[in-house]
């Protein structure tokens, strides 16, 4: 079998699973992209606010010294 053929098999195997995947509509698309940026949103102010703190008590222990 040469390698064309093993190619061409190849690419109609993935076609045939391709077809059986369960695809989510735009709505969901949409749903799940903003729940996605929300979530990272609230994760990154939540990070941001911890670092700040953090940051803030390090500076004040060291200047006191």
């Amino acid at each position: 079998m040469n390698i064309l053929n093993r190619l061409t098999a190849f690419l109609k195997g993935v076609w045939l699973e391709a077809r059986k995947v369960n695809w989510p509509t735009k709505k969901e698309v949409l749903r799940y992209t903003l729940l996605v940026i929300g979530v990272s949103f609230a994760l990154a102010v939540f990070l941001g606010g911890v670092d700040f703190l953090f940051t803030s008590l390090l500076n004040r222990i060291i200047l006191r010294q």
